[in-house]
């Protein structure tokens, strides 16, 4: 029995697997999953295209069944699912997808919910003139080459002509294998002004080019948090991008309820699924691990996105907002990895290289074009110059063709006798006889004429880069023109870089927080200087049993700090506290800050630079005192840092800032004061999550009112306890009986009761004790039921701001007081109504000439 003998080849298994699976890796990642960094396109969107333009679906035509182009493709270009194919063209006219869509979709095509599109069968579909301006012009030019189908049956090109870098444009996404690409769309017009840059100065750098392009331009809007990760995604290819909604807190009204705060959304980060955010906020609120939201609602329509997340009455928005970006799609980061194909091969390029990719293929093209719109012209010439020699030669010719036997020999008769060529022999025997005229002949000469100056101009084209250049740039530019569209998305510039300080001017501002937490500013030039003893004006528009708790003078681009019953501290810039006039209530301070309910502000402090040598000094409701390096709270969290430990019971009340060399005065409700020096030896220099120790012996119920620091310049001239007292001159009287105190030119203290009473006391009055006595008298009251409101330190130059619970502010000269001695009673600063009060007195800030005067 004889049987054929079957060869068998040995093969190791391991470097057939290996052989195997890179084969199959380098078609994924060429031929599926990659975009090429000329056109941006992967093979699937390419011939999606190239299909919709053979089959004529140009803008102006009308629309066609995507099942039509999908079977194009499938049957001539992609041998793939029809779903493949589909869900790319979908994505193509996706405008919440594509920054600059390539496709008009008519019908359902899904949306930013992730609906699903409608079935290829009811939708329909055509290019838009983007895509036939910018990706598909010039196909036929000889361009680009062209490679067989998957049957050899059909042409399609390798590549498109692209006259803008779509890559970048409308960005990519995409898996292969052992790599994967994600390149975020941008601005039209941005990336035309970056190839011109290019093309001015090739060697401009990543940096340089960040001018012209700033960063992504998400369809869907929304904002980028930073530039540094924008930087590093253009200079090495890799980054994440913070994305984040656009949301604002509004009021709502409701018809018969009381009004409420909400959150509204009305853009999303790109690629975030709508839907999906209501529901993970829902998921979110009902297993209580975000507080505060009354009502979720999907308010969107064809006007645009509007998602209203109502609170509830307690709630704090700010609070919930920033819960929002922290455990919500609302805010997310986009990992750029600028991945594509140079030449078949996958490279991670840099912004400039994707440009310089772009713009040598543009080159390319512009000479291949040119070579062919060359031969073309050349080929017409030629022909022309035939017809002339028969226009010529015309009798002749005729007799000629008259009397030859047939076209064959007439053509070679024409050739031979007259030296044509084939082409221009076979067109003379064509020529028709109407173009025997004098009027058509002259029209053959005027052509011959303009394609010998077209064929110069395309030589000279060919021969000079600048005038392809050039080509490139004003072809680029009539693309701007006609089809770039603003930016949509907002890149918000990150800590230490330009922000809005350099835009705002560093005006003088007051700060007013009522009771029941109710802040803003306005401006100090609101309120001009008036005499001693008037009523004011009304600074706020407050509730009935709400009143002004803490008063604050500073500089637009102060840092405020704000310090808590409990002992924390927040920080805020001064200008993003919202600018009200005097008859406005306000905006609810947990709008700005994140403060827990049973948490209250005590203390304000503007900071303009966070010094070394500078020190917060604290004194808390127990008179518990201590100091700590200013420098410790340059770096505040959003939501909040520990300043001060605190015993049961205590609460944190005073914060002011100090030097080594100053001193402190504290002053008690019953009109006692304390002097002692603020050096190491009475007040060691402590952390912040320290308690302090005993400021001030208080007796009776009596409780610490007020404190603030004497500058070094001040405290040595005043004597310590057991030194003689400095001279000073007799007491005298003015008109009206109160006491004067003559030879003392300052500075004072400034002492203010509830009452509306006040005196300014020569500081050299109080000498310097030890800490944690009972001090010595600074004023005697007037009413029995007066008390001590505020106690300050005042050069005579110097202009004070006082403000009553009610919101009544006055402004008045420091030299309108008159110098009394610590035993005085004072005299009336400000007529108060019946039952008003001075709340907090405030210094008005000095402008920049008088701080230099000052130092």
């Amino acid at each position: 029995m004889t049987t054929s003998q079957e060869r068998i080849i040995p093969t190791d298994l391991g470097n057939e697997m290996s052989r195997s699976y890179l084969e199959y890796a380098m078609s994924v990642i060429v031929g599926r999953a990659l975009p090429d960094a000329r056109d941006g396109l992967k093979p699937v969107h390419r011939r999606i295209l190239y299909a919709m333009h053979e089959l004529g679906l140009t803008p102006d035509r009308p629309f066609r069944k995507c099942a039509r182009v999908v079977g194009e493709v499938l049957g001539k270009y992609h041998p793939h699912g029809d779903t493949a194919v589909y869900d790319a063209l979908v994505r193509m006219a996706q405008d919440f997808s594509m920054r600059s869509p390539l496709i008009n979709g008519h019908g359902n095509f899904g949306s930013v919910d992730n609906d699903p599109p409608a079935a290829m069968r009811y939708t329909e579909c055509r290019l838009q003139a983007l895509a036939t301006e910018a990706m598909l012009r010039d196909i036929e030019a000889e361009t680009v080459d062209f490679a067989d189908n998957f049957d050899g049956s059909q042409q399609e090109p390798i590549v498109l002509p692209a006259r803008v870098p779509q890559l970048l444009l409308n960005g990519s996404s995409g898996i292969a294998v052992g790599m994967a690409t994600n390149i975020p769309p941008h601005n039209l017009g941005e990336l035309i002004d970056g190839v011109i840059a290019l093309i001015h100065n090739p060697e401009i750098t990543d940096q340089q080019l960040i001018r012209h392009i700033p960063g992504p331009d998400f369809p869907t809007g929304g904002q980028i948090l930073g530039t540094s990760a924008i930087k590093e995604a253009y200079t090495t290819g890799r980054g994440s991008i913070t994305m984040r909604g656009v949301a604002n807190i509004e009021t709502i009204e409701h018809r018969g309820r009381p009004d409420r705060e909400a959150i509204v959304i009305t853009e999303l980060p790109y690629q975030t699924n709508k839907a999906a955010l209501i529901e993970k906020i829902a998921e979110l609120v009902n297993d209580k691990r975000l507080e505060g939201i009354a009502d979720i609602r999907d308010e969107s329509d064809r006007d645009g996105m509007r998602v209203v997340i109502e609170l509830k009455r307690d709630a704090y928005p700010r609070v919930v907002l920033n819960n929002l970006y922290k455990q919500t799609p609302l805010q997310a980061n986009f990992g750029a990895n600028m991945l594509a194909l140079v030449n078949g091969e996958p490279q991670l390029l840099t912004l400039k290289q994707f440009l310089n990719v772009f713009l040598e293929f543009r080159i390319e093209c512009i000479t291949r074009r040119t070579q062919y719109e060359l031969r073309k012209a050349e080929e017409r010439d030629h022909i022309l110059q035939g017809l002339l020699i028969a226009l010529a030669n015309l009798d002749r010719i005729i007799e000629l063709i008259r009397h030859a036997a047939d076209a064959p020999t007439a053509r070679q008769e024409l050739i031979a006798g007259y030296g044509l060529s084939e082409a221009q022999a076979d067109a003379i025997l064509q020529m028709q006889l109407r173009r025997l005229t004098a009027l058509e002949a002259e029209k053959i000469s005027q052509e011959h004429q303009e394609l010998l100056a077209k064929i110069a101009d395309l030589r000279d084209i060919l021969q000079r880069r600048e005038r392809i250049l050039e080509i490139i740039e004003t072809e680029a530019t009539q693309l701007k023109t006609a089809f770039a569209t603003p930016r949509r998305t907002v890149i918000e510039h990150a800590e230490g870089e330009l922000d809005d300080t350099d835009l705002i001017a560093n005006e003088k501002a007051l700060i007013l927080l009522t009771e029941q937490g109710y802040i803003k500013r306005m401006p100090v030039s609101t309120f001009e200087a008036q005499s001693r003893g008037t009523r004011g004006k009304a600074a706020n528009k407050m509730k009935e049993d709400d009143v002004v708790e803490h008063f604050l003078t500073c500089c637009d681009h102060d840092s405020v700090l704000f310090f808590s019953d409990k002992g924390v501290v927040y920080c805020l810039k001064a200008y993003q506290i919202p600018t009200s006039s005097r008859t406005a209530r306000g905006v609810p301070i947990v709008q700005m800050l994140p403060i827990p309910v049973d948490e209250k502000i005590t203390s304000m402090v503007a900071v303009t630079e966070f010094s070394n040598d500078e020190y917060l000094v604290m004194l808390t409701k127990q008179a518990y005192i201590k100091k700590t390096q200013l420098s410790a709270f340059s770096n505040i969290r959003a939501n909040g840092l520990i300043a001060i430990s605190l015993e049961e019971g205590d609460q944190l009340r005073w914060v002011r800032r100090a030097r080594i060399e100053d001193s402190i005065i504290i002053g008690s409700r019953q009109g006692m004061a304390i002097h002692f020096r603020a050096d190491h030896d009475q007040l060691r220099p402590l952390g912040r999550a320290t308690r302090g120790v005993r400021a001030m012996k208080l007796e009776n119920g009596n409780e610490v009112i007020s404190m603030d620091v004497l500058p070094s310049s001040i405290v040595a001239n005043i004597a310590q306890v057991g030194e003689a007292e400095p001279e000073l001159e007799a007491e005298e009287t003015n008109s009206n009986g109160e006491e004067l105190l003559a030879g003392n030119q300052g500075p004072w203290v400034l002492v203010v009761t509830n009452g509306g009473y006040g005196k300014r006391v020569p500081v050299s009055q109080f000498k310097l004790y030890n800490r944690a006595t009972k001090g010595k008298i600074a004023l005697k009251f007037r009413k029995q039921n007066d008390t001590l409101a505020s106690l300050l330190i005042v050069n005579e130059d110097a202009e004070l701001m006082m403000v009553t619970t009610r919101g009544i502010i006055i402004r008045q000269a420091v030299n309108a007081i008159p110098s009394q001695s610590q035993y005085a009673t004072g005299v009336r600063v400000q007529r108060l109504d019946e039952d008003d009060a001075i709340a907090a007195v405030a210094l008005v800030p000095p402008t920049n000439g008088e701080e230099e005067e000052a130092e």
